[in-house]
């Protein structure tokens, strides 16, 4: 892990309390690191941000998708551009040519982050 910056450690540590399984993942841990770090931003924390976001999005609680929206739009545009749009448009039922079938979403962010972290898993 010595190569991993502060960031990268942080996802990858909560990926290894919370893992990659929407029924195990605690929602009210997750929106209230989420709440904190839009409060509180931490330069670089993009690759923490997704992680968080990705996983409220797994869960698949509609009213989560404000939330993401916020971590989206309201941080700066690095986070913007590593939040996916799809997961919005998916938790608010909109399926369309642009936005995949929600399992198909949730399969590709856990072989992201198995393949990603897969040298310390």
């Amino acid at each position: 892990m010595e190569d991993m910056d502060f960031n990268e450690i942080r996802a990858f540590e909560l990926i290894q309390k919370y893992g990659l399984q929407p029924q195990k993942i605690d929602r009210d841990d997750i929106r209230r690191l989420l709440l904190e770090e839009i409060q509180n931003y931490q330069e670089g924390s993009s690759e923490y941000i997704r992680v968080l976001c990705g996983m409220l999005f797994c869960i698949g609680d509609s009213e989560d998708s404000n939330l993401i929206k916020d971590a989206k739009y309201g941080i700066n545009m690095d986070v913007g551009c590593m939040v996916d749009v799809e997961w919005i448009h998916s938790l608010n039922g909109e399926i369309n040519e642009y936005t995949r079938d929600r399992e198909d979403i949730i399969k590709s962010f856990v072989e992201y982050y198995t393949n990603y972290f897969s040298e310390y898993i």
